[in-house]
């Protein structure tokens, strides 16, 4: 199915509730980083993606309506050329709350959590490549990270035609989202989640860590 919307904020921007609210609106499935991880048999795709080959994406994401968070937000120019009728939205936060939200969670998996891993098709190595490699350089100081951060912003505010493109904080909650949309707002409290401690019970049981020394 051709997909509907296309996120395009980094990690950490509200991309999990902004999952759980595309899922309350019906724009379901929604993909997200954690689908990654519970579906490894998808890595063959998304490892071709993140060397530049020519892919399909349907075959990435043809079940989805909806994408969000990493890796639709590295793509998001080839996803927005692909389903031209898609409409983007870029979650954002403020560059410093965000950062110091990646150093505890994301960028600790970069640093410490992530185990050696030279398969070529691993999660570990494709999420290295989108975010570590590509994104930042695997420079993580907070200069360099916050530079990246708001680069990206700036590219997709230039790339995306303002009519199709939500610059959205997840603490706006529903009112922009569905206005956007096209849809109703919701009776139920706009979501909250994956808080620093929801992201690793998350992640924990999915990702190898470095053995102890």
């Amino acid at each position: 199915m051709p997909l509907q919307v296309i996120g395009a904020g980094l990690g950490r921007t509200g991309t999990k509730t902004l999952q759980t609210a595309l899922i309350e609106l019906g724009i379901a499935p929604c993909h997200h980083m954690t689908e990654v991880f519970a579906h490894p048999e998808t890595m063959a795709f998304w490892h071709r993606a993140a060397r530049g080959e020519a892919v399909d994406w349907e075959e990435g994401l043809g079940s989805y309506k909806a994408s969000v968070d990493w890796p639709s937000a590295h793509f998001y120019k080839q996803l927005a050329a692909r389903y031209p009728q898609a409409k983007v939205i870029l979650s954002k936060r403020d560059p410093k709350r965000w950062y110091d939200s990646m150093a505890e969670t994301i960028l600790k998996i970069m640093t410490e959590r992530a185990a050696p891993d030279r398969n070529s098709d691993s999660v570990v190595r494709f999420s290295q490549i989108i975010v570590a490699e590509n994104t930042f350089g695997w420079d993580f100081s907070e200069a360099n990270v916050i530079a990246a951060f708001e680069l990206h912003n700036a590219e997709v505010v230039a790339s995306i035609a303002p009519e199709r493109l939500l610059v959205f904080d997840p603490a706006m909650g529903w009112e922009p989202l569905c206005a956007f949309l096209g849809v109703a707002v919701p009776d139920t409290p706009f979501p909250r989640t994956n808080s620093r401690e929801e992201f690793w019970a998350h992640i924990i049981p999915t990702m190898p860590v470095k053995p102890a020394v």
